[in-house]
């Protein structure tokens, strides 16, 4: 999901309406209809180092609005004391205050990665840079291979600070293969970025700057929100730095393989808050400005369909990748499908297919790889896979974040249905194989 981009000036034509209370219906209805249209076009692409996403979020409960001067103790009506202390204090609503409070955390990542080109060729045959030029893809003269440097932009936020150095949280396919890595912050400071490490498997990078008064941002629970609570972003879409749209958790659990990108071990959060190309690894935040995920991907040709890591998930990987420089995702060496009533009867409808399924629900194994842990295990093609480590699972995505829990090495239960009986079987899961950088795009 690496993608690059030409030094250009690129246009933002984000627009946020931050909703507020009114004392009519009126203007309730022109505020929602003002903050529908801040999440507008976007397209999917986990996007690269230049083309990034970002969405936002906000929590359920806004903050306690400030009692207004104009409220007096006599007025009979307590709903006409609300709306007048609302409407005198709507200059402090909560997202400006959450962007005072955050703002200066969130930085602008620039990477640098230098390719080889051959200059024979039209690179708008090249599928890879046609999903981000476009009709615009600079053409080459014919020649020999060339090296050219491209220039990348995202967002990242800065987690933790020692005093002299801090660290910093963004996506894997932003800094991916980058040969320079700066960071610019909203006070105006550059400096020099380290990659500490990245992990393709959940696109979750972390980023080192050696300074000193560096502003932090306080990590939420991404377990706790749920869908309908508010959600801001901040982040640098298009070149414009320090932008803040706002919108609405509409919904949680989204899988790798709902959203296009199958090879994602992520339960992703979907939003509607405005993203485009230059977010990506910006923050999703909640109503108090504690971040709950960090923006990663877009719909293609669609609108207000944005997806970011769950920042329980991303910092787990950030952990690990500032201990060790590297992640390790246990492999069993299966391809799954979720069982259906259609996939059931045509199994079983099959002559050829010399398999008979009892169940209509479930994950059945569609292949395993051979010398893989699940082939030492026993586990066979047509075995539907019920439980993982003692708990039962229902589709595949289960099984993944199930195994995605366990440790290498260790070996776990793992309960298949075979031929109509119940059969126990215990597999020890490898670390994974790497991915490579071909194998990011969806």
């Amino acid at each position: 999901m690496s993608e690059s981009q030409e030094n250009s000036p690129i246009e933002d034509r984000s627009e946020v309406t931050a909703p507020h209370n009114k004392t009519s219906q009126s203007l309730r209805n022109n505020s929602l209809k003002a903050l529908h249209q801040g999440s507008k076009y976007l397209s999917l692409l986990l996007l690269s180092t230049i083309a990034s996403c970002s969405f936002g979020y906000l929590a359920a409960k806004e903050e306690p609005l400030q009692k207004s001067t104009l409220e007096s103790p006599a007025v009979a009506n307590p709903s006409i004391a609300s709306s007048k202390s609302i409407l005198a204090s709507a200059n402090t609503n909560f997202i400006t205050q959450v962007v005072d409070k955050v703002g200066p955390a969130v930085v602008r990542i620039n990477a640098s990665t230098t390719v080889a080109v051959d200059s024979g060729t039209d690179e708008t045959d090249n599928p890879y840079l046609r999903r981000f030029f476009g009709n615009r893809a600079p053409q080459q003269g014919s020649g020999a291979t060339e090296r050219q440097i491209r220039q990348g932009t995202g967002s990242g936020f800065i987690v933790s600070s020692n005093g002299s150095t801090g660290q910093i949280m963004t996506n894997a396919h932003v800094v991916s293969g980058a040969t320079k890595v700066t960071v610019t912050l909203k006070d105006g400071r550059t400096i020099a970025g380290k990659v500490r490490g990245i992990d393709r498997v959940t696109d979750v990078a972390v980023v080192e700057i050696a300074d000193k008064n560096l502003p932090t941002i306080q990590v939420g629970d991404s377990e706790k929100i749920k869908p309908g609570e508010w959600a801001i972003a901040i982040g640098n879409p298009l070149g414009l730095d320090n932008t803040v749209t706002a919108g609405i958790i509409s919904g949680t659990g989204r899988t790798g393989s709902e959203i296009g990108a199958a090879d994602k071990r992520v339960n992703y959060i979907q939003t509607d808050a405005a993203i485009n190309p230059g977010n990506s690894g910006g923050p999703l935040l909640d109503a108090s400005g504690r971040v709950i995920g960090m923006n990663t991907a877009i719909l293609r040709g669609t609108q207000g369909l944005g997806f970011a890591i769950p920042i329980n998930t991303a910092q787990r990987i950030a952990n690990q990748l500032i201990a060790n420089g590297k992640v390790d995702h246990p492999f069993l060496g299966v391809q799954m499908i979720n069982l259906t009533p259609e996939l059931k009867n045509q199994v079983n409808s099959d002559p050829n297919a010399n398999l008979k399924l009892d169940t209509d629900k479930g994950t059945l194994i569609a292949r395993v790889v051979r010398n893989s842990p699940a082939a030492s295990a026993g586990i066979k093609t047509g075995d539907i896979i019920t439980s993982v480590n003692g708990k039962a699972v229902q589709n595949s995505n289960q099984v993944q974040q199930a195994i995605e829990t366990t440790k290498i090495g260790s070996s776990i239960p793992i309960r298949i249905r075979r031929n109509g009986q119940d059969v126990d079987l215990n597999v020890t899961p490898v670390a994974a194989p790497p991915i490579a950088d071909s194998q990011e795009s969806p």
